[in-house]
């Protein structure tokens, strides 16, 4: 059963006062031969939470928000584990068992050093990022990255078997990130990856985190997460957030992305390159037209409702949700995005939804049926990434 806004707000606020530290503990063994499995990585992805299993296999996670998370345990040669789980008042107690990853021979790709290294370059653009903190971001290992790219599709993919390492010196976070299945397509201009990741607070002066703050908190405001969290307390107009209906119809002149890349493929195996170019600027055409925002804008009620399990969010708004963030300007053009001429240039984001609701949690992070990102949060890349455990100051 789902409950309408005014019912929300008197269930959750004493579960946020009265939950402040969660504790999670127990062993990680071998599930054939039940010993203990030492200097494996337990934590919370997307958190600053995190710890390894001693000699003997135990291991604990202190003062953890409540919040649902992914637990989320990893060790070379054994298949990763993730389970979801809901932290609240009462210690968790989780054993696990992890089994032994079969032996796998992966396709050999290749590829000269020029060809790696011109797709790391483009990976690396795609997820760190090309903003000002990207500059002060470090990758420690990018060998370990499996990188191919697809000129066909035009889509460069990237995998890894270990932790990709990042140091985020612009935040002070060593980011570790499990990296599955990343695909950075130029025709459609969506990029799409899976995977999990861990933070980890970087040693600074105190000049030095003071710096980090100010940046964490710049990070935070007008953010997915920041705008999530609001969205559930209520609090959209007084965070800086408005939100619309949006309607838009396809550019009846651009094909569609499937279309662009078959018609591209044709031509380049026939070796008709002005042919197949031809097709590359038409997936450079604004993807829209006829755009315009429904007024007025949106209370909180007409797209949020209680996921039917505790501690958990569902946000409707039919196939676009528009939103505005006035607290900050964003000068960067993007052909896909409408602005009114009347309005200011704010930061905004169009969401297009890929299911009927998508389910949020109380730290703002989404948890299933993600939407398409468009605009200020499809920039956002690991450059600008926070733990969702961050809380920020209070203003």
């Amino acid at each position: 059963m789902r409950f309408p806004w005014l019912i929300l707000t008197y269930i959750f606020f004493p579960f946020i006062t009265l939950a402040q530290n969660g504790i999670i503990s127990g062993v990680v063994t071998n599930a054939e031969s039940k010993k203990p499995l030492p200097r494996a990585s337990v934590f919370l992805s997307n958190s600053a939470v995190g710890s390894a299993t001693g000699e003997d296999g135990r291991y604990i996670l202190s003062g953890v928000r409540p919040g649902q998370y992914t637990l989320v345990v990893s060790i070379l040669g054994y298949e990763e584990y993730s389970k979801t789980i809901l932290v609240g008042r009462e210690p968790i107690k989780l054993d696990i068992e992890l089994a032994q990853k079969p032996l796998q021979l992966r396709e050999v790709v290749i590829s000269s050093s020029a060809d790696w290294k011109k797709n790391y370059e483009q990976f690396k653009k795609g997820f760190i990022g090309t903003d000002e903190n990207a500059k002060d971001c470090d990758v420690i290992n990018p060998h370990i990255l499996n990188l191919t790219y697809n000129p066909t599709k035009q889509i460069l993919h990237a995998d890894a078997d270990e932790f990709l390492v990042v140091e985020n010196k612009a935040l002070g976070y060593r980011v570790k990130f499990l990296l599955d299945d990343y695909n950075d397509d130029r025709i459609s201009g969506i990029i799409g990856y899976g995977g999990q990741r861990v933070f980890e607070e970087l040693p600074g002066s105190a000049a030095q985190k003071k710096k980090w703050h100010e940046k964490r908190e710049e990070a935070y405001y007008g953010s997915e997460m920041h705008f999530y969290r609001s969205l559930y307390t209520d609090k959209l107009k007084e965070e800086g957030f408005i939100i619309y209906h949006f309607n838009r119809y396809f550019n009846p002149l651009r094909p569609s992305d499937e279309v662009i890349r078959r018609k591209f493929k044709w031509f380049k195996d026939h070796g008709r390159v002005d042919s197949a170019n031809y097709y590359v600027d038409l997936s450079k055409m604004s993807k829209y037209y006829n755009e315009s925002l429904v007024q007025p804008p949106l209370f909180t009620f007409e797209v949020l409702n209680r996921d039917e399990q505790q501690g958990l969010f569902d946000i409707h708004f039919g196939n676009y949700l528009y939103i505005v963030y006035t607290k900050k300007t964003d000068d960067i053009f993007n052909k896909d995005i409408y602005r009114p001429i009347t309005m200011s240039n704010y930061a905004v984001t169009i969401l297009t939804s890929s299911a009927p609701y998508t389910v949020f949690d109380m730290n703002g992070i989404v948890v299933a049926n993600g939407p398409l990102r468009e605009g200020a949060w499809a920039r956002n890349r690991l450059s600008d990434l926070l733990p969702v455990d961050y809380v920020p100051d209070q203003k």
